[in-house]
């Protein structure tokens, strides 16, 4: 363990209870925050979420499921992310999709999700934000299009991706995709497919003892060389350095 690592873990054992990180989240009304238990139940949840389910307060949700709150088929799909999610111990971001606004109202916003892991590195849970995305109605629909070509990226992001590709399955041209990428990301599409694959790689690297040549190919790069010069160039350290300092090697 790192020293870093022993410090963050003293500084939480002596704490009484969970950080108050939902009453802080209470005061952004477009970010749902929730953490969950390995059964799906809401173990925490902000003002935003409880309200958005017709709630009278946040202590109503505790011990719901996504089911029981969100209705079809929102619920089911947020349940299976989540299963994915304790499976595999690995987290998404910048998912885009539809979620449940006041009064019922449906919208787009960007979810991340992380696991929660016990002390002895069990996924015991899951915890995320979703942001809310804001824009006239035919942005809506530019985000029901572009949600097409995201969830691609995240699923395909080993294979070789083209930005007239991707554009094509949005119904955009490329000068549209990358436009719209930049306005929810900030980042062209080219460095959003790059941002990609470096996120899946920090998680192999820092999660597992797999060989770095291969977590290049799993990656989407055709080889360890031209990986290593691009992980550098975003992280700023070598792959295998990387890993050495996540695991505290």
């Amino acid at each position: 363990m790192t020293p870093a690592a022993r410090l963050r873990r003293s500084f939480f054992d002596s704490l009484d209870g969970m950080p108050p990180v939902d009453s802080l989240f209470d005061a952004v009304p477009d970010i749902v925050f929730f953490v969950k238990d390995a059964h799906g139940r809401y173990m925490a949840v902000n003002g935003t979420l409880a309200e958005r389910c017709g709630l009278p307060d946040k202590e109503s949700a505790i011990g719901l499921t996504a089911e029981e709150l969100f209705p079809p088929p929102l619920g089911e799909g947020f349940a299976a992310q989540d299963q994915e999610i304790l499976k595999t111990g690995t987290g998404i971001r910048d998912h885009l999709e539809l979620h449940l606004y006041a009064g019922g109202r449906r919208g787009w916003c960007l979810t991340f999700k992380e696991p929660v892991r016990a002390k002895d590195g069990r996924v015991i849970g899951v915890c995320g934000i979703s942001r809310d995305l804001h824009g006239p109605s035919d942005r809506q629909e530019d985000f029901a299009a572009m949600s097409r070509a995201i969830d691609h990226i995240h699923k395909h992001f080993d294979e070789p991706l083209r930005l007239p590709q991707l554009a094509e399955m949005a119904g955009l041209s490329v000068y549209q995709f990358d436009q719209r990428i930049r306005s929810l990301f900030h980042v062209t599409a080219g460095q959003y497919l790059v941002k990609v694959r470096i996120d899946a790689a920090c998680d192999r690297l820092a999660q597992t003892n797999e060989v770095i040549a291969q977590i290049a190919l799993s990656c989407g790069y055709s080889d360890q060389s031209a990986f290593s010069r691009q992980f550098k160039q975003a992280v700023g350290i070598s792959p295998l350095a990387y890993r050495k300092k996540m695991q505290g090697a």
